[in-house]
């Protein structure tokens, strides 16, 4: 289950104020990353790297594709659905995709036998508040989006999403879950959960909504963890709790500019958009009862890069033909002796392949860049955002995220060895995927596949 914009703050078991009893169950019955990470902080590219085991830009995705993008995710690369199709694996995707909304670009066409939800995400629809802190241009185009539409397999069934078909997805999408999960339950299969939410807009089923009438944002939280329990029930219904492989995480953090319809990051620093923790670093439990022991705390980093060649090895599959940035963190989940993480470091790029920090060991090292940030600024409330600050800067900076999660104290001056250290990994990083900000061109980045003709969205 990937849902959508979740903090890491957010949650109970990781210290957060909204009840999440399910969500809270499955980590003391299964397994709870501290230090979990997507490959950037923001939609689509987030959704590629998880889908493919591939640092986005690798695959030529940078940012979050709007209802004008006219290129979506290649047909040459392998997705996680195709690896478990390979093994005779049933395959569905519900929810949010985000990796192209053009027919040839839909998951159907990319290894899932079934598709039903939005193309895009929930705020690129004729009724997005004008964003206070956008050009004139910007907020423009977003006043002029198209309606957003609902697809099952690569036709529109819905038209036009209205605002009550929006409290009804986490719903929807939910039964749609159990019910793949009844039909299939004698056969293997890959379900993908990818909710629309806590996403701005918020919306909320009636089932929650006196929690909604006090606070948007925790009923959504809410709703989010009744989903997570319903589709646990339904496997252990079928007695499938120690067959099945269950991971729960977010695809990026916070959004911080909307304030009380956003969500928090605990001790973390910044959110979504920038590459500190708070942007990067996710909340993520994984349950597979029998093979995970119980209460478990992983404090070693990994990321949704590694989870496509972790699956691939532990159902026999054959990584992908093309080459890959994750590796196998099997060991780390069954926990062998020994295990460690599963790469010596990651990578974080931003916007248009910029290289804007990594992490090796306890060490996070920033390249000078710019961020947004709302320090010192007003968040927004009811749905409309706060103004970033856009003019931040960081230097070179390293940081002890053992002593120092917050990123608050660089120590680049005491450690210069690890400086160094970090610099040669990431020069032969630049050297693999470029690096805009050092003017580097990328040798082993693809490209995305591009309509040739028009085509109806």
């Amino acid at each position: 289950m990937f849902v959508d914009d979740l903090g890491y703050g957010d949650i109970g078991v990781y210290g957060g104020s909204h009840p999440t009893p399910h969500l809270d169950r499955m980590a003391a019955d299964g397994l709870r990353f501290t230090d979990f990470y997507v490959a950037q902080p923001v939609c689509s590219a987030s959704r590629a790297a998880l889908l493919t085991g591939c640092y986005p830009n690798r695959l030529g995705f940078h940012g979050a594709l709007g209802p004008g993008a006219r290129h979506g995710l290649d047909p040459g690369e392998t997705t996680l659905a195709e690896v478990c199709r390979s093994r005779g694996y049933a395959t569905a995707a519900f929810g949010k995709w985000h990796l192209g909304h053009h027919p040839p670009f839909l998951p159907v066409h990319h290894g899932f036998d079934e598709f039903y939800g939005i193309p895009y995400s929930n705020d690129m629809w004729p009724l997005h508040p004008d964003s206070v802190d956008l050009p004139a241009g910007a907020a423009k185009r977003k006043r002029g989006y198209p309606d957003l539409t609902m697809i099952e397999g690569d036709a529109i069934v819905d038209p036009v999403v209205t605002p009550d078909d929006q409290r009804r997805f986490t719903t929807e999408l939910t039964e749609r879950a159990v019910r793949f999960i009844d039909a299939h339950h004698d056969e293997p299969f890959f379900l993908y959960v990818a909710h629309p939410m806590p996403h701005v807009p918020l919306f909320v089923s009636d089932r929650f909504g006196a929690t909604a009438a006090t606070d948007l944002y925790r009923a959504v939280v809410r709703e989010l963890d009744w989903s997570m329990g319903a589709v646990l029930a339904a496997l252990d219904r079928h007695d499938l709790a120690e067959e099945t492989l269950v991971i729960f995480t977010s695809d990026n953090g916070p959004w911080l500019s909307y304030g009380n319809h956003g969500g928090v990051t605990g001790p973390l620093r910044e959110g979504k958009g920038t590459t500190f923790e708070g942007g990067v670093r996710v909340p993520c439990v994984m349950r597979w009862t029998g093979t995970i022991a119980p209460g478990r705390v992983c404090r070693l980093p990994m990321m949704t890069i590694d989870i496509l060649p972790t699956v691939a090895r532990l159902i026999g599959a054959d990584l992908p033909a093309r080459p890959i940035d994750g590796r196998d963190a099997s060991a780390l989940l069954l926990d062998r002796p020994g295990a460690a993480s599963p790469q010596p470091a990651y990578f974080f790029y931003y916007h248009r392949n910029h290289l804007e920090a990594m992490r090796a060991g306890r060490w996070k090292l920033h390249f000078p860049h710019g961020f947004r940030s709302m320090e010192g600024r007003a968040a927004g409330s009811g749905g409309r955002p706060g103004k970033y600050d856009y003019d931040r800067r960081t230097g070179l900076e390293l940081y002890d995220l053992e002593s120092d999660v917050g990123e608050s104290r660089d120590v680049a001056a005491e450690y210069p060895d690890v400086v160094a250290l970090l610099l040669e990994l990431a020069e032969v990083m630049r050297g693999d995927l470029g690096d805009k900000l050092t003017e580097r061109a990328a040798t082993g980045a693809r490209e995305p596949a591009r309509l040739e003709t028009e085509a109806a969205p």
